[in-house]
């Protein structure tokens, strides 16, 4: 059988030293069309961006970047683009809303999608209503709520969800050498293992969720709709995503 991989042709994003950086233009969507490239980009954190990756980003047409994280993330390792008009923090978690490590990942998605439809509603609604040109977004490693947020946006536009898990899938490898590190940096051999059985980004992990959002909400508009996203706001979005 051959990989899910077949699906999508990854658009690497040479931006040092970001290792999950790739825009997702070029997918299919169910009715014959595509995602616009240079409209949506998703990496992980920004941080160790060198001043030639920051300048490969600001020339790549980004007219927004949207930080889902946490605001102790956003402090311990601050944005370049911070104080700059191109970024949006736009956190996807309450402070006070436990990790749940002791969870599978998917099942970690599905609590933090059931519990703040709000927050992942305004980060929709960041892309949506960003000014003309590429939109980044992204998360500490550009895996989990990256990987969301992409994922309905993805689904807004008409990308069926086999190749939105496809996408998904592409992440492990990529923050391969950083998973590592991660592991080696646990003394605890309990939360070691833990860690190690969050890392993997099978196609299935990002396919269950879209199905309990279909299953719970019937569909990605009509959960997003529960938070205050609008169909207008639904209308932008695909229109700027698709080619």
């Amino acid at each position: 059988m051959a990989s899910p991989n077949h699906l999508v042709s990854p658009n690497h994003l040479d931006w040092p030293n970001c290792l999950n950086a790739r825009d997702v233009g070029g997918l299919p969507t169910s009715d014959g069309g595509a995602i616009r490239l240079g409209a949506l980009i998703r990496t992980d954190n920004h941080s160790r961006l060198t001043p030639e990756g920051i300048a490969a980003v600001e020339a790549y047409g980004v007219s927004r970047i949207i930080d889902l994280r946490r605001d102790r993330e956003c402090e311990s390792l601050p944005s370049p683009f911070a104080r700059t008009p191109l970024y949006c923090h736009v956190a996807v978690q309450n402070p006070a809303d436990p990790d749940n490590e002791t969870m599978t990942l998917d099942e970690i998605y599905i609590t933090m999608l059931d519990l703040r439809p709000a927050l992942f509603a305004t980060a929709l609604a960041a892309i949506a209503d960003a000014p003309p040109g590429g939109v980044v977004v992204h998360c500490a490693g550009g895996k989990d709520r990256t990987g969301m947020v992409v994922a309905m946006a993805l689904r807004i536009a008409g990308v069926e969800p086999e190749t939105i898990g496809a996408d998904y899938a592409l992440t492990e490898g990529r923050l391969a050498s950083d998973s590592a590190a991660v592991l080696e940096g646990i003394a605890d051999l309990r939360i070691r293992e833990i860690m190690r059985g969050l890392q993997p980004t099978p196609p299935r992990i990002i396919l269950n969720t879209l199905a309990h959002i279909d299953t719970k909400y019937d569909g990605v508009a009509g959960y997003l709709e529960t938070g205050g996203f609008t169909p207008a706001q639904a209308n932008a979005l695909r229109t700027r995503l698709r080619a």
